[in-house]
């Protein structure tokens, strides 16, 4: 019994899997996630591009996704989904084309790096994208910028410097 305490305590207490909180259930269909957005009065959709083996990755979802700031401003703001680099699970895009997740992840992240940190509109348009580590403010940040619709107006990097 004690044993079963243990790795319980361990599971809800380990941070990769409390990052976990942060990610909306699907089921690969995109196209339906756009609908699900607009119909909750979203400003969008999140979705974290990741790899297993990558440690940035691995410390944003100990230091930064597992937040609790993050998780409700991001809840409240966006649906939020993760989605393997290299995975062959098969998907249906925002246009409704079916596809697998590598390929979905190599359209929407040009240089190959991760994380991957992508913002998409209403419309299933990516609008919003950052590719590195972010510190818990610098990512909320992130957030704010998206939901503010600032990157109508001006980068990021001023849009940073203006909220210093």
């Amino acid at each position: 019994m004690r044993i079963f305490f243990i790795l319980a305590l361990l599971a809800i207490t380990n941070p990769i899997h409390a990052s976990e909180a942060l990610f909306d259930q699907h089921f690969n269909d995109y196209s339906e996630n756009l609908d699900d957005a607009n119909d909750a009065n979203k400003d969008g959709i999140f979705v974290f591009f990741f790899m297993d083996d990558c440690p940035f990755c691995q410390k944003m979802e100990r230091q930064v996704l597992n937040q609790e700031s993050v998780i409700s401003y991001f809840k409240t703001h966006f649906l939020n989904y993760k989605i393997n680099t290299d995975s062959d699970l098969e998907l249906v895009d925002f246009d409704g084309n079916d596809t697998v997740e590598r390929v979905f992840a190599k359209r929407h992240n040009r240089i190959g790096a991760t994380p991957v940190l992508a913002f998409f509109d209403l419309n299933g348009k990516r609008v919003v994208r950052r590719t590195g580590f972010a510190s818990e403010k610098e990512f909320l940040l992130l957030g704010k910028y998206m939901a503010e619709k600032a990157y109508l107006e001006e980068n990021f990097v001023r849009y940073k410097r203006k909220h210093r």
